[in-house]
């Protein structure tokens, strides 16, 4: 999780998030850096847009988990298959960690 944490830290402080950086970032948070997680989690961001999925995870989060009997049908499906994609990255990238 500290790569995690060290990517987002590095976002929000403005900072590109690359190996260097996240290299430097872990190493004086006093941590011991493992090579293939730190590429494979820079691999794993090449050309995701950050904020724009903190935006997702953040109205997901805020959405209601219920909802009985509002909206039309269609919409909901085309909703749910958006929220299993995004489940399923979030897992996939989750998996790298243990």
């Amino acid at each position: 999780m500290e790569y995690i944490y060290g990517a987002l830290l590095l976002h929000k402080l403005g900072h590109p998030v690359t190996e260097h950086n996240l290299r430097k970032v872990i190493e004086a948070a006093g941590g011991n850096v493992d090579d293939s997680k730190l590429k494979t989690l820079i691999a794993s961001l090449h050309g995701v847009d950050i904020a724009a999925e903190l935006e997702h995870a953040s109205i997901a989060m805020a959405a209601p988990a219920g909802g009985a009997g509002h909206g039309a049908s269609g919409e909901k499906k085309a909703e749910e298959k958006k929220e299993e994609k995004r489940t399923e990255a979030a897992e996939g990238l989750a998996s790298l960690f243990g």
